[in-house]
């Protein structure tokens, strides 16, 4: 597959902007540019790493209110922004005072992430896949996903006048599949689990040397992405890290990116590299990183999904013993909430806050009050919790849980009446 595309591309002087070189997570082993996720010499993840220079606040505030003022930060090229993107972040950081003292907790902000293209972060890493697979002379972007990377990818495919092929467990939330369907790509049910579809996924990419799908051979880049989530929190901070985080875990990359972001910004004089504590959420029927935080294991044993959070419904995550290792460094912790708890936090923050999220972002906030209720979030620390998705796109999640008070005949004392007057 490298092969196929480094003739494609040998024409042409690769722009990923700072990116240098691709880096082994476990030994550091280093090799060049590519499309490819893992290491030639020791077999694990590769990521990407950078030489900066010299990054300056004031450049990055007068750039476009998108990903792209970062674009300094990240391994795409230097005119990323004048070619056809979907143009996602800058989403609202809200302080949700109201929320936090039905936690128990002093001060928290949500990182409402609904607000992208297709309502959720994924927009993120797929805008950066698909500016790397440009330069890397790919012609189609793919991926297998539980649902939100589905809409992201089509769509970004779309935008860009690129075919997709997006592969789906059937099983997938229908609004899901509805809201990747409408974009008109090849969109393909398999009948198996999110592992299933991966490895499915794994198999093609070898067999596609044209096809870059974003979370297999171009994931390298894609995971960059997440790193927006801590640079936009920062800089909405007043160029500050919060001093506690709670981050949903799929396949552990976003967790992993977003403390790689925070320290990047310390490294470069950006803020001040004041501690900080990770903190993930998984949901019981799918959280075989909290198993193996709380059993105090560093490797992560693959289970069986069974969740209604399924957008975070990954058995065997890539990430995982990295998530370990991030939260184990900032002093965090890991915890998991039953589908009863991820349907009282989606009430929870709708209720208090007027922000409606998907399952996921009940996870992370049914976690955060588990996690004040055990003693480990610091109930003084600020607090900043992500939300990633929309729940317009779970409503199957709440639809038994929720409804009219009442149904009345069209008069004001059957009204009355109902509201206890």
């Amino acid at each position: 597959m490298t092969a196929a595309l480094s003739a494609t591309s040998a024409n042409k002087t690769i722009d990923l902007g700072p990116a240098v070189e691709l880096v082994s997570k476990e030994e550091g082993h280093r090799q060049p540019l590519a499309p490819e996720f893992v290491s030639v010499e020791d077999f694990s993840p590769l990521e990407v790493a950078y030489d900066f220079g010299h990054v300056r606040r004031e450049d990055i505030e007068a750039g476009p209110r998108n990903i792209w003022r970062y674009k300094k930060l990240l391994p795409v090229p230097s005119t990323v922004e004048e070619t056809p993107n979907t143009e996602p972040g800058c989403t609202r950081l809200v302080r949700a005072d109201r929320l936090a003292k039905e936690l128990g907790l002093k001060r928290v902000w949500v990182k409402d992430d609904t607000g992208n293209p297709t309502h959720s972060f994924k927009d993120r890493v797929v805008a950066v896949a698909l500016a790397a697979a440009r330069e890397f002379g790919f012609e189609v972007l793919a991926c297998p996903s539980t649902g939100n990377l589905a809409n992201a990818t089509a769509a970004a495919a779309a935008r860009a006048g690129w075919r997709s092929v997006v592969l789906i467990p059937k099983s997938l939330e229908r609004a899901k599949i509805l809201t990747t369907a409408v974009y008109d790509g090849d969109l393909i049910a398999v009948d198996g689990n999110y592992d299933d579809v991966n490895r499915l996924a794994t198999e093609l990419a070898a067999e596609h040397p044209k096809w870059a799908f974003v979370n297999v051979n171009v994931r390298p880049y894609y995971s960059e992405g997440s790193k927006t989530l801590a640079y936009e929190v920062a800089e909405q901070l007043g160029w500050r890290i919060p001093e506690q985080i709670v981050v949903p875990i799929a396949s552990g990359s976003q967790l992993t990116k977003v403390d790689k972001g925070f320290r990047e910004l310390g490294q470069l004089g950006l803020v001040d590299a004041s501690p900080y504590k990770v903190f993930g959420a998984q949901a019981t029927g799918c959280s075989p990183v909290s198993t193996a935080y709380r059993n105090g294991h560093d490797v992560v044993q693959p289970v069986k999904p069974d969740t209604i959070a399924r957008s975070l419904a990954i058995g065997n995550p890539a990430d995982g013993p990295y998530v370990l290792d991030v939260v184990n460094r900032t002093g965090g912790a890991i915890e998991d909430v039953t589908d009863e708890e991820v349907v009282e936090g989606i009430r929870l923050l709708a209720r208090t806050e007027g922000i409606f999220t998907e399952t996921a972002g009940g996870v992370t906030v049914a976690t955060a009050k588990k996690l004040v209720e055990t003693g480990k979030l610091d109930p003084d620390a600020e607090t900043v919790l992500l939300i990633t998705g929309d729940g317009l796109k779970t409503l199957d999640a709440v639809e038994n849980h929720i409804g009219p008070k009442a149904t009345v005949p069209p008069s004001a004392e059957a009204v009355a009446k109902a509201l206890g007057y």
